[in-house]
């Protein structure tokens, strides 16, 4: 299973909502404060399917292209992800990785986080995001 996070691309597509609302004269501050409640939703979501899988073996691809194997080690509120006992998937690009054993990946960096498919419990996440979105319309 592979995890795409991009917040960047977030923010994005918060600019996109504003310029079509002006364009058909709707209310802008409601749409931009309602999209914005919808990712803030969806990072704590991820941030709290990510503390569950602490202790876990993940891959983690970086926007420069790296990608990290690890523990997963920890993980905050911003999506900055600590990993222990590294490797590089390409050695030979990445020489200088190879006397690295520990890492702290900054959150805005990373591309996709590969996952353990048989350590995801998808029924259990779909589950928490249906709640999650119940509640956040009430």
């Amino acid at each position: 299973m592979v995890l795409w996070l991009d917040l960047d691309g977030c923010d994005e597509i918060v600019a996109c909502a504003e310029l079509s609302a002006k364009v058909q004269n709707k209310a802008l501050v409601s749409v931009c404060f309602d999209l914005r409640d919808w990712f803030s939703l969806i990072e704590m979501l991820f941030y709290s399917f990510f503390k569950s899988l602490v202790g876990k073996d993940v891959v983690v691809e970086l926007k420069n292209d790296l990608s990290i194997c690890g523990t997963l080690h920890s993980v905050d509120q911003y999506l900055n992800i600590k990993l222990t006992d590294i490797s590089v998937t390409d050695p030979e690009k990445y020489p200088h990785m190879l006397s690295v054993k520990n890492c702290f990946i900054r959150g805005s960096v990373v591309r996709y986080v590969q996952l353990p498919g048989d350590e995801v419990d998808t029924q259990l996440l779909q589950d928490a995001a249906r709640k999650e979105a119940v509640t956040s319309v009430r």
